[in-house]
């Protein structure tokens, strides 16, 4: 069973102490024609809500995309598999965590209910050893939650317990920033964790999920980055590490009502059009330039992706000064992952978590059934309903003989073409000249984590790909 969001409303969620930081006091709305023109620069997330609260007060707004939609990471297109039916493929699996306020109250204006999420029963973890961890008993409130966590895992023992370092382990309690960087930021995560000697089970099955769901190698993962996120999730608030997920595909649910949303407070958005270059002038304004052509705006706002910011910064020599442009230029982009879909003609078996975070099956980083809480997509008869998960890099298996027959597959890997139609028992992608290579029935196998694969009739449904390695 998955719970609605109560309609209440109410932006600050279910912790009793959150608290409202308002912005600093200015001008409430431009009116007339004195409202200055803005450019914002990408249409994901950060962009968007920039563009919201711009054209909300009256500010002449353009946003522009270089896709042809919203929603930069989280975005979503149309697809089509080999028989004809029409899909939504994506970037994989987002959680939309109850902390996330200024997200949620994003979405309230065009959801004021938050109608279209549903919550998900638990955040399941596994392991390839056999060992599970789940956070639905987890208490909410802080410090329980932490407590009851360690307390209700099989990761943590008593002995485990004593033998943790309290005295290096106090970080976790002190969070402020910046001066939590300025302490931790030197340090990898996975060295933090071994000088506080925490437990190796639950470094395996809980860091390491964690750690890939940021796409980070848990050795190049900032410590001050693990800190910081500890106190979100666990000290830093009483809403829980339980999440929801639209109904929807993120084009349909949230993306296309916030676009006409921004149409109707006056915004131009300009998807297909990639900034080329940003230019200061004498006056205070700035010069865009896009393969259209050039425009005045009397600021810009740079809501892009590292990559994206990189590249815009040093096309433009006149922007910012020379500390600023030496720290966009060190900023590095996450490594590449691969998100398969596969569709099947019958459903995934009931006792299969709508998500699962998994750790030990190589790179695999997750799997997600979307039939849980999305409705199958808009088809003919015996049209097969969707199914999805996503991995980061990993090695490649042999696929087992008998595929089903029916199953229809998708892959996208961050920076790729996407390939339709291709066979279920091994999909590819490539990405910048590297071939990735991937056997969905690895992921199958995390599912029961039994080590030989089980027939294709036990296995109603689709799961996938855990396999690609970059060559």
């Amino acid at each position: 069973m998955f719970l609605r969001d109560s309609g209440s409303g109410h932006r600050r969620g279910k912790d009793r102490r959150a608290a409202v930081l308002p912005a600093p006091e200015g001008r409430p709305r431009f009116t007339g024609p004195d409202a200055p023109a803005v450019a914002v620069v990408g249409g994901g997330i950060a962009g968007i809500a920039a563009a919201t609260l711009l054209a909300e007060r009256g500010v002449r707004v353009t946003l522009h995309e270089s896709e042809p939609g919203l929603g930069g990471r989280l975005s979503g297109w149309s697809t089509e598999l080999a028989d004809g039916t029409t899909v939504t493929m994506s970037r994989g699996f987002h959680a939309f965590f109850r902390q996330y306020y200024n997200l949620r109250g994003l979405l309230r204006r065009v959801d004021p209910g938050l109608d279209s999420l549903t919550r998900l029963p638990d955040y399941p973890l596994r392991h390839s050893s056999g060992l599970h961890d789940s956070f639905a008993r987890v208490p909410r409130t802080p410090p329980l939650s932490a407590l009851g966590f360690v307390a209700l895992s099989p990761t943590f023992g008593v002995r485990d317990l004593a033998r943790m370092n309290p005295r290096a382990a106090l970080p976790l309690l002190d969070v402020r920033v910046p001066e939590v960087y300025e302490r931790l930021d030197s340090i990898s995560a996975h060295d933090f964790l071994t000088r506080i000697r925490f437990p190796e089970a639950a470094h395996h099955l809980a860091f390491e999920v964690f750690s890939r769901s940021f796409f980070a190698d848990p050795r190049e993962l900032s410590a001050a980055e693990l800190v910081l996120m500890f106190h979100i999730y666990f000290l830093g608030s009483s809403e829980g590490l339980l999440f929801d997920v639209p109904d929807e595909p993120f084009p349909t649910a949230l993306w296309d009502p916030l676009h006409h949303y921004l149409a109707g407070h006056g915004a131009d958005v300009r998807t297909r059009t990639p900034v080329r270059r940003v230019r200061p002038l004498p006056d205070g304004g700035l010069d865009l330039t896009t393969d259209q052509g050039t425009t005045r705006y009397d600021a810009v706002v740079l809501a892009l992706d590292s990559g994206g910011l990189r590249r815009v910064v040093a096309a433009s020599p006149e922007l910012g000064d020379a500390e600023w442009r030496a720290r966009i230029e060190r900023l590095r982009t996450a490594p590449p992952f691969l998100v398969s879909r596969l569709w099947l003609d019958r459903p995934v078996g009931y006792d299969r978590p709508g998500f699962l975070g998994t750790s030990g099956y190589g790179p695999l980083d997750n799997v997600s059934v979307l039939e849980r809480w999305r409705a199958r997509p808009r088809a003919g008869p015996g049209a097969p309903g969707a199914r999805s998960s996503n991995c980061t890099r990993t090695p490649s298996h042999r696929p087992p003989t008998g595929v089903p027959s029916r199953a229809r597959c998708c892959t996208n890997c961050t920076g790729s073409t996407r390939r339709r139609g291709a066979p279920a028992s091994s999909t590819s992608a490539t990405s910048g000249g590297r071939t990735a290579r991937c056997s969905p029935w690895a992921a199958m196998r995390t599912g029961r984590a039994s080590a030989p694969p089980t027939p294709p009739s036990r296995w109603p449904g689709t799961w996938s790909a855990p396999g690609c390695r970059w060559r």
